[in-house]
């Protein structure tokens, strides 16, 4: 392992302890995968390795690592019976939910191939997706309502670095997508934790200034996209770190370039195109858009994957509805790469997005108080799925409606009109 390679992975998990988790003494850490079923990649070791050695010298009481193996997955689909699709390892849900109603931190790293269940039968990918998210709903509303410190970051491996990089030398794919990796999540800076803390600032800035606006909605515009998002009485706007019950801060996301809230689940008219294409389960689904009415998806349009894409749709009622609206702009260092990453935890931070399926609780005042019923009622949508596509480009326009009427611009060209 190159020298300079091994000081930044120690400086990538000193940032993720510190800024991603804030990982108190005495606390568990649970490292654990995108899927509950895959697990961490085991060819992410080296990273997991130099976090679990970070966190002890933190003082972490114990370090648990859910393992998987994309191959080992990718077999399950290949080879097993289809009316065993509904298994789920007992263990894993039960594990993790010891965790959160402890208190202790969530890791996920996402390390996989984008393609790997390209050409599998959608119904057993939205089976095994439907039955990861029933199985983990109790440790998800842990998350959604903050009540732990959790982060999502992202590693490289080889299939998926010769995704993003795939003209060139096989021998040098994984480096360059670890070299991006570390310069979007500011790694290569001087002194990272301090430049994060100057970026959470700014992010906090444009939260405030969205917050005291309190749009009645946004509207969308740009090619294929004509959009109005309403958003409820009482929503906040969220970015950068958060604290959880125990008022210890926390960034959920490592990059993350957003400021966020939540829809009103009942006032989303029209249509909206996706600018980036959305891996998601090990498939991708492209060139498509989605129409809405009274807050509901009517219609699925996709070139590729519009298959797995109504299945996501169909998971539950809540999944046909919208769970977050989130501004970046188009100048965020991500989009400055010109990458295409196929992996939403970064290519959301690249551009505007949107979600279907869930809404975070703590974008709502009194929101993580409330029964599912008032939770409702106010505007905020359920369910077991939470996933975000991308619809940000140079060419958006944003616009903010007034409690008034009034429209005011937000976003031109794909960056901020307002200053703060």
């Amino acid at each position: 392992m190159p020298n300079e390679f091994k000081q930044n992975l120690n400086k990538y998990a000193d940032l993720v302890l510190e800024i991603g988790l804030n990982l108190q003494r005495g606390q568990r850490l649970i490292i654990a995968g995108p899927s509950p079923y895959a697990g961490v990649s085991i060819q992410a070791a080296p990273l997991v390795r130099a976090i679990t050695a970070n966190a002890y010298m933190r003082g972490a009481r114990f370090v648990d690592v859910m393992w998987g193996d994309d191959q080992i997955f990718l077999e399950r689909f290949k080879n097993a019976p289809h009316d065993s699709f509904e298994e789920f390892p007992p263990g894993r849900s039960s594990g993790m939910l010891d965790y959160a109603e402890n208190g202790d931190c969530l890791l996920f790293i996402i390390a996989n191939d984008p393609d790997l269940l390209a050409g599998q039968d959608p119904e057993l990918v939205a089976q095994v997706q439907k039955t990861a998210a029933e199985k983990r709903r109790p440790t998800a509303e842990y998350q959604r309502r903050n009540d732990i410190s959790w982060a999502g970051i992202a590693a490289s491996v080889p299939s998926w670095a010769a995704k993003v990089f795939p003209d060139a030398p096989e021998d040098e794919q994984d480096a360059n997508l670890w070299q991006k990796i570390f310069e979007i999540c500011r790694v290569d800076r001087e002194d990272p934790i301090s430049a994060w803390r100057e970026h959470t600032k700014a992010l906090k800035q444009r939260c405030s200034f969205l917050n005291q606006k309190q749009y009645s909605a946004l509207n969308f515009e740009g090619p294929g996209t004509d959009l109005k998002i309403g958003l409820p009485q009482g929503h906040m706007w969220m970015g950068g770190s958060t604290s959880n019950k125990d008022g210890n801060t926390f960034t959920a996301n490592l990059p993350t370039e957003e400021v966020f809230t939540l829809p009103h689940r009942g006032q989303t008219e029209g249509i909206i195109s996706a600018t980036k294409p959305l891996s998601y389960a090990g498939s991708l689904i492209g060139d498509f858009s989605l129409t809405f009415k009274e807050g509901k998806v009517v219609k699925v349009n996709a070139k590729k994957g519009e298959a797995i894409l109504n299945k996501v749709i169909e998971n539950d009622e809540g999944a046909s509805r919208l769970g977050e609206v989130a501004l970046v702009p188009h100048n965020s260092p991500i989009s400055q790469t010109g990458l295409l990453f196929y992996n939403t935890l970064i290519d959301e931070n690249a551009s505007n997005h949107i979600a279907i399926g869930s809404a975070y609780r703590f974008c709502l005042q009194d929101g993580i108080g409330m029964s599912e019923e008032e939770f409702a009622a106010a505007g905020g949508n359920t369910s077991l799925i939470h996933v975000d596509f991308m619809t940000g480009s140079a060419e958006i326009k944003v616009d903010g409606l007034t409690a008034e009427g009034d429209s005011e611009p937000v976003m031109r060209s794909g960056e901020w009109v307002f200053k703060v």
